[in-house]
């Protein structure tokens, strides 16, 4: 688990930003984002008094309830009053409070509690038949629950939907729970003015409020990934803390700004003012994975996302992607998805239908 404090209220020094934030080019956050395609979905508030619980299951048991066409789907709670336990399997019971934001980002079952070990109120059958009534639009806003007693909790409760394969960065680098704690000044913050957007729309519906909605949740995740990335101890690895590195970070920014460019290591070294050796090595130690290889992984992203959304010919699509031939294409997205081209254009228009 990462537990993220954020304390004080001032930005970082832009001595201090990384490398990619300074410049114009394509950012790797916002080039992933898009490509992975996050898609907003409903969310609601909840106003519980104690005791209360509930318990959530797999996010691939209610997905199709909630989001049909995503690949994969991702639970947040902002805590806006009040505080309780978030339980995740093989993670101790973690307590949050107002200002608190959890994301849990891998689909895995959790529970929302008044205390530590409580028998939820809502056990996971009944939570995906609450799904089925909320999606069906039988439910309003604002849910209550619980026992009548004092000390409850007050949060919004969202999911987003994103691709997941072939290759997603982002996900693979967001821990199972992430907890985030912002102080009350902190809450003035831009996260803050999404979530009064919110609300107040949520409150007040019109025409078009549903599509509004949506779309204020997936900046509310973006700014609660920006926040994350800020935050980030030194000693951090992962796909974030290699944006945060000013050398790691210039070259994922020159891949993602030209992913069709014929790159070699020697070229991205040059560019990051390191030894190919050094670049290598500190790449792989952030990221997890050898410059070439993350290149080769997220050529195949887009070129799936190519191949589900348009018509596109397959050589065209691998031209798109950096490769003149539509063999050596077909060949590399074989070996890196685990299936072709074609089938997997088909494969994803089942989907889509």
């Amino acid at each position: 688990m990462m537990l993220l404090e954020l304390s004080g209220d001032a930005r970082p020094d832009m001595a201090e930003v990384p490398f990619l934030c300074q410049t114009s080019a394509t950012d790797p956050l916002s080039d992933v984002l898009r490509v992975v395609k996050l898609t907003g979905a409903v969310f609601h508030l909840v106003e519980a008094s104690s005791p209360w619980g509930v318990a959530v299951p797999r996010a691939r048991d209610y997905s199709s309830i909630i989001l049909p066409r995503a690949q994969h789907l991702i639970s947040y709670h902002i805590i806006l009053k009040g505080s309780g336990w978030v339980e995740v399997p093989e993670v101790a019971s973690t307590p949050f409070e107002a200002g608190d934001i959890l994301v849990l980002s891998h689909g895995e079952p959790y529970s929302l509690l008044s205390a530590p070990g409580q028998r939820p109120e809502y056990d996971q059958e009944a939570t995906i038949a609450f799904f089925r009534e909320w999606m069906a639009g039988k439910l309003p806003f604002v849910t209550r629950e619980g026992g009548g007693g004092p000390g409850g909790a007050e949060y919004i409760c969202g999911f987003l939907g994103c691709d997941m394969l072939p290759f997603n960065p982002l996900l693979a680098a967001l821990p199972r729970l992430l907890r985030i704690r912002r102080s009350k000044s902190q809450r003035q913050d831009l996260l803050g003015g999404l979530i009064d957007l919110t609300l107040s729309d949520a409150c007040r519906p019109q025409i078009g409020s549903e599509s509004i909605r949506l779309r204020l949740s997936e900046l509310i995740f973006v700014e609660v990934v920006r926040l994350c990335l800020e935050a980030l101890p030194a000693h951090e690895t992962g796909w974030l803390s290699g944006l945060k590195d000013p050398s790691i970070g210039k070259v994922l920014t020159l891949l993602h700004d030209a992913p069709a460019r014929p790159w070699t290591l020697k070229q991205l070294a040059q560019e990051a003012g390191m030894s190919r050796s050094a670049l290598a090595a500190r790449f792989s130690h952030l990221i997890g994975q050898a410059p070439m290889q993350y290149l080769t992984l997220w050529r195949m992203q887009i070129a799936a996302r190519l191949l589900a959304d348009n018509s596109l010919k397959v050589a065209a699509v691998g031209k798109e992607v950096g490769y003149e031939s539509e063999a050596a294409f077909s060949r590399a997205f074989k070996k890196t998805v685990g299936a072709s081209p074609a089938k997997w254009r088909d494969e994803s228009s089942k989907v889509a239908t």
